[in-house]
């Protein structure tokens, strides 16, 4: 039984990221990705309602439902950006999604990437809301104080906002994200990983999907629910570092076999309506427009992403740096810029394209020794085995502000800028001063999310285009001029000066008299406490311990005296009471005699005094009656709080302390060490210390920027995705059992949906679930326990299948009152007799009753590239002649000036399941059909 239920991204919607499915696999609900929306789109309306929901607020409701119960059991990741992998970090460390994570190494580290450019982006500009607020007072004007803090992490509340982004906004930490994706095992492409635990039975084996690096194809084997194929966002092309997906063998070779015939495929439909001009002239495009630009003397802002495509960006821009020898500079503005490339060049393996073939000098015969010394010469250590992703060209910026330090807005230069929905972050902040220069040119290389700023401008491009010229028309469209007035909400942190900056102070200086005098007290009572239990130890010592407790006593009292800032009358009241009990045992030890011991002194008339060996706290009454009193109220004696301390054992003795043993395990490692080591610890500590500089206090500030539109727009597809004629190719050929549609809008859906229907070898079982529609695949099936008796056992003829073996079982069960277990049996020969005798109506006299044959099964799939093979191993020639048909003897020699009329078979594959073979009978016939045999197996009853 096979349940799917999109969470987001599903068939037939508007929205198409992010994706995230909820697979059930009889009990192991599996999720398929688990992807981020953006959190901060534009507002369509400037009096928008902020109470209407938000387009993430059902799929986050949904997944949280998920992750809480817990009812996931596993979970596969396929790309590692933010559609696929975003939401990861968040679910794993607020709500508990803690199932087994799987991905391949390359996903796991740019998704890491990509998650903590957007974590670190978002919070740096805006409150995400991680603490409950109250609500706030509207003021009026552009800057909003918010969240003034001394650090990221630690951020007091906002006395006032104008900010509409208040609502929840699900976004992690940078340690959330870095301690999620350590979680996740990795896998490498076609290891097949046999799951544990709940999962038991099933097996998940990754393939190359192409378009990201890593990206993945998810098989997913059940032994109950069979071959599942989870295949999203695929890429049959090769790109420059990326080679095209292993689903479709290159040169028109078919689909990859171990892939094909699945028994259900998930697969994406999002441009199945969608003509993609020629890679080669949509990189010409790109290339010509940087280039004009550049020597026009004007700018390039080219929105990309973090992790995944911008890497095809920057090796096509490096090449046509090296080639066109241009002097501009390529600016890098991203966070994680560096860090990407660090984790990219240990990942040479996972490359394809024509990197792995210029790092190894492939394209002549001294290319090779030309690079190796060329990496000598510039002794680039980071780039060892890397030569093509050094990026000779390339700068790096962490934040707008150091790429006008460096570069001003007249110095032409190419600016890739992160991220690419312009919804925050650099890319937006460069854009509003962009786009007001005349001819500069923005660049746009994807479609983004809609209801971001990066569609809106798609969106505008693409209406001005002709009807013939538009994206999705397989043609290359042109620049267009933009005007007109556009308002942006540019949002920021900047420090806090004058009266908000001395208010923040006060109110941090009470806050740490307030947690100083807090934990005084502690400290205070604390001390109290011991000495309160050395003084009622000391009672039962020799006078030399009372002098030296009175010696404990009068420091406890200085320090005391030194701390009376908070409860200073009881304070003194205690110190009074301590005191005058020190002297009454000075007395005692100086020889009070009989009244001493007791508390009853010469002098002492008309004083009551009471004396116990320890000190009770509180005022403890002397009363005549222990049960009454005098007025008839019952008299409450102080009691001490004994407690007996119980020695642990078991059964072997008292019990070892593990805290100790860890504790001194820690102290002799220390001593162990060096002087020089502890030394260089310690150095490294403090240097780390004052690296670590402590962010001055901050508010959130928002403004609405009025932009005069002046630029140039232009948009080239380098989302490296597959376009309606792929799509509709590879999925025939791949021929699945059962088909699920996802992640695609309404039109795209139907157009896959009649070109399957087109098809007559196609799948009629075509699902397109809506959002939070589930459905249901097979039936439930029910499994008994039987056991074969033996005599059933010893008549069963078995046949050997790959690593199988098969037999056919005819019998009756019967029930056994010594087991549990119905046994099958060997049926009566009573009954065959009875059935062979029932056609005795019409029987001609003198011939004998008619018996049924026995019945055989074939099982298995034949394939004719294994009968050729099979057949060439015996000495029989063979050729593929047409489709499905197989050429075997003295035909398949024509071509060699064979005998023209010697025997000849052909074996044809007629339909599904269906093998013909045919030819005249000879021994080439007798030997074809026994080698047909010998690739199924035969089940006879």
């Amino acid at each position: 039984m096979i349940t799917f239920t999109p969470l987001s991204g599903a068939a037939r919607s508007a929205r198409t990221v992010p994706l995230a499915y909820l697979l059930q696999v009889d009990d192991v609900r599996i999720l398929l990705d688990c992807g981020s929306p953006d959190w901060c789109p534009e507002r369509v309306h400037a009096d928008e309602d902020e109470n209407e929901p938000l387009p993430w607020e059902k799929y986050c409701d949904n997944l949280k439902e998920c992750a809480i119960a817990p009812t996931v059991d596993l979970v596969l990741l396929s790309h590692g950006d933010l559609s696929h992998s975003g939401f990861f970090p968040y679910a794993h460390a607020n709500w508990g999604l803690k199932a087994p994570a799987y991905s391949t190494l390359p996903v796991q580290a740019m998704a890491r990437v990509a998650a903590s450019e957007d974590v670190d982006g978002i919070r740096d500009e805006e409150d995400v809301g991680d603490q409950p607020e109250e609500p706030a007072e509207e003021t009026t004007g552009e800057v909003a104080p918010s969240s003034p803090s001394p650090s990221p992490e630690q951020q007091a509340p906002s006395p006032t906002t104008t900010s509409p982004a208040k609502r929840r906004r699900y976004v992690a930490t940078s340690h959330q994200v870095v301690e999620a994706f350590d979680s996740v095992t990795v896998l490498r492409y076609s290891q097949p990983c046999h799951l544990q635990g709940k999962c038991q039975g099933l097996t998940i084996i990754p393939f190359n999907a192409g378009r990201s690096l890593g990206g993945t194809i998810w098989k997913i084997r059940s032994p109950s629910a069979g071959t599942i194929l989870y295949a999203v966002d695929m890429n049959h092309m090769k790109e420059r570092h990326l080679d095209g997906t292993v689903l479709m063998k290159p040169a028109g070779g078919g689909v990859l076999e171990s892939l094909a015939r699945p028994d259900l495929l998930i697969t994406d439909a999002e441009r199945a309506d969608v003509t993609t001009a020629r890679r080669k002239d949509r990189d010409a495009a790109l290339l010509d427009c940087v280039t004009a630009t550049l020597t026009s003397r004007n700018s390039l802002l080219l929105p990309c992403d973090s992790s995944t495509r911008v890497l095809e960006l920057l090796v096509l821009l490096d090449q046509h740096w090296n080639y066109s020898r241009l002097k501009y500079p390529i600016c890098l503005l991203s966070r994680t810029g560096q860090e990407m490339l660090t984790f990219v060049r240990s990942m040479m393996e996972w490359f394809g394209g024509t990197i792995s073939k210029e790092d190894v000098g492939d394209s002549g015969n001294n290319d090779g020794r030309r690079d190796r010394r060329r990496r000598d010469e510039d002794n680039d250590e980071d780039a060892l085995g890397a030569l093509a992703l050094r990026f000779k060209h390339v700068e790096f910026f962490m934040t707008p502000q150091s790429l006008l330090q460096t570069y001003s807005n007249k110095d032409p230069k190419l600016i890739l800028a992160v991220p690419a929905t312009l919804s925050h972050g650099p890319s937006r902040s460069l854009f509003a001063e962009f786009a007001e220069i005349p001819d500069n040119v923005v660049l746009l290389t994807g479609r983004c999310e809609p209801g971001t700023l990066g569609r809106q401008l798609f969106d505008k491009w693409n209406d001005s285009q002709r009807e013939e010229a538009k994206w999705d028309r397989g043609k290359i469209g042109s620049n267009i001029m933009m005007d007109g007035v556009l308002k942006l909400e540019i949002h920021s942190k900047v420090p806090l000066e004058g009266a908000e900056l001395e208010e923040f102070l006060a109110k941090e200086r009470v806050a740490r008299e307030k947690e100083a005098v807090h934990q005084a007290a502690l400290a205070r009572t604390q001390r109290m406490l011991e000495a309160d239990e050395a003084e009622s130890e000391s009672d039962s010592d020799d006078d030399n311990s009372d002098d030296d407790e009175d010696e404990e006593v009068d420091e406890v009292e200085r320090t005391l005296s030194a701390e009376m800032a908070v409860d200073e009358d009881e304070d003194t009241a205690k110190l009074a009471a301590r005191t005058t009990r020190r002297q009454k045992r000075k007395r005692d030890a100086d020889g009070g005699g009989a009244g001493g011991e007791w508390g009853l002194n010469e002098g002492d008339e008309g004083v009551t005094r009471i004396s116990f060996d320890i000190y009770l706290k509180g005022n403890v009454a002397k009363a005549t009656s222990f049960f009454k009193s005098a007025d008839g109220q019952t008299q409450r004696f102080r009691m001490f709080p004994y407690v007996e301390k119980k020695r642990r054992v078991d059964e072997y003795g008292e019990t070892v302390d593990v805290a100790m043993w860890l504790r001194k395990g820690k102290a002799l490692e220390e001593d162990a060490e060096s002087e020089e080591t502890k030394e260089a610890r310690r150095r490294k500590e403090e240097e780390e210390a004052k690296k670590t500089v402590r962010e001055p206090p901050s508010k959130f500030v928002m403004r609405t920027a009025e932009v005069q539109l002046a630029c140039r727009l232009f948009f080239v597809d380098l989302e490296g995705l597959n376009d309606g004629r792929a799509v509709k190719t590879i999925i025939p050929q791949v021929n699945p059992r059962k088909m699920i549609i996802v992640h695609a809008p309404e039109s795209a859906t139907n157009e896959l949906i009649d070109s399957c229907a087109k098809i007559r070898a196609m799948t009629k079982e075509i699902y397109a679930p809506n959002e939070g529609e589930t459905v249901q695949i097979g039936q439930h099936t029910n499994s008994y326990s039987l056991s074969l008796s033996d005599d059933l056992l010893a008549s069963i003829r078995m046949s050997r299948f790959e690593d199988n073996e098969v037999g056919y079982v005819y019998g009756r069960i019967s029930n056994v009152a010594s087991s549990t277990i119905p046994v099958l049996e060997v049926a009566a020969h009573t009954q065959v007799a009875t059935t062979q005798r029932q056609p005795a109506r019409g029987r001609i006299l003198g011939s004998r009753p008619t018996q049924a044959l026995p019945q055989s099964t074939m099982i298995g799939e034949l394939k004719l590239t294994s009968l050729k093979a099979r057949l060439a191993s015996v000495g029989v020639q063979a050729e593929l002649v047409g489709e499905g048909v197989l050429v075997c003897g003295a035909a398949a020699k024509r071509g060699q000036g064979a005998d023209l009329h010697g025997d000849s078979v052909a074996v044809r594959k007629t339909a599904r399941g269906k093998v013909e073979v045919e030819g005249s009978v000879s021994d080439i016939y007798y030997v074809v059909r026994r080698e047909i045999y010998g690739l199924l197996a035969l089940v006879a009853a």
